[in-house]
């Protein structure tokens, strides 16, 4: 199945075009980050966290002065997702459920006429968060070095280079947005937590797939049409891969986009976070990967050329 039967579309001669949006685009994001910063769930945070679900819905108001008056002040409370459900956390520490069974205990007393449940209850000590919070960092850094020495031993050193170069693009727009959107809607909480460590993770893997096939098709090309200059071969690899690439991209953002809106509250941080990052990786392996590789081509052809001083 194809899209497009034969397009001619001149990716290379807009490419400083998109350069600018790129660039505007990670200006904001980094901009958001640097204001808004991420909100960290639970699991590289430590303390007590709590999701309950009311009968009916109730005021945030009147839980944190329940939770005041049982000696529990400065507690995080805040819509998920629902008016009837409440997500509590507190860094407060405490052997077993202790935490968890003093927030229960006061909102039992203090809100009686409200029935509730708890859907989740979590507890992670404060040196679990910080070793996490290390080592969910350490894990972007190892798997960005391992793609960028696969592709460099697949292809050529410059290849592998752009492509983590376009991986880089497309963690940091993903992670400016999710922390600019956060909370804009009750429907959007964006905790950074395991799952979205899980949804980079996977949106790496995935936008370096679309730059390898692309890859793979200017390295064909290269060899077929050796008389074309290299902007030419890779319009032509773009163009003959780009039906492949919206079809297999497209899937991806359909599913997402469901397990977005019916996937309930615990799916959705992933949900948004891959598919923000399928947009930008789709974009980033034509616009980004492909792009700069050319440009440093032609100025390491200029340089070469130049005649020594």
């Amino acid at each position: 199945m194809r899209f497009f039967k034969e397009p001619h579309i001149d990716f290379m001669n807009k490419r400083r075009t998109w350069y600018t949006v790129s660039v505007i685009t990670l200006v904001v994001g980094m901009a958001g980050l640097a204001i808004r910063g991420l909100t960290y769930g639970i699991d590289f945070l430590g303390g007590t966290e709590l999701i309950v679900e009311f009968n009916k819905p109730v005021d945030v108001g009147r839980i944190r002065n329940a939770l005041d008056k049982s000696g529990m002040t400065g507690a995080e409370i805040k819509s998920f997702g629902s008016p009837q459900d409440m997500l509590i956390r507190t860094p407060l520490q405490a052997e077993g459920t202790k935490i968890g069974d003093q927030i229960k205990a006061a909102l039992a007393q203090y809100i009686p006429e409200a029935k509730f449940t708890v859907l989740r209850e979590d507890k992670i000590g404060p040196k679990i968060g910080a070793e996490l919070r290390r080592n969910a960092f350490y894990a972007i850094a190892a798997t960005l070095i391992i793609i960028m020495v696969y592709i460099g031993f697949r292809f050529k050193f410059i290849y592998g280079v752009m492509g983590v170069v376009a991986l880089f693009h497309d963690v940091l727009v993903t992670l400016g947005l999710v922390a600019l959107l956060n909370g804009v809607t009750p429907y959007l909480n964006l905790e950074f937590n395991q799952s979205m460590m899980a949804a980079f993770l996977t949106l790496i893997g995935f936008s370096i797939n679309d730059t390898v096939i692309v890859y793979d098709r200017i390295r064909e090309n290269l060899k077929i049409y050796r008389t074309e200059s290299l902007a030419n071969v890779m319009n032509k690899s773009i163009n003959q891969t780009l039906s492949r690439t919206i079809i297999t991209s497209g899937t991806v953002a359909m599913v997402l986009l469901v397990l977005l809106f019916f996937g309930g509250e615990v799916n959705r941080g992933f949900a948004f976070t891959f598919l923000i990052g399928t947009i930008s990786g789709t974009y980033s392996s034509i616009y980004v990967a492909s792009a700069l590789v050319l440009d440093w081509t032609i100025w390491s052809k200029r340089k070469k050329n130049q005649p020594s001083r």
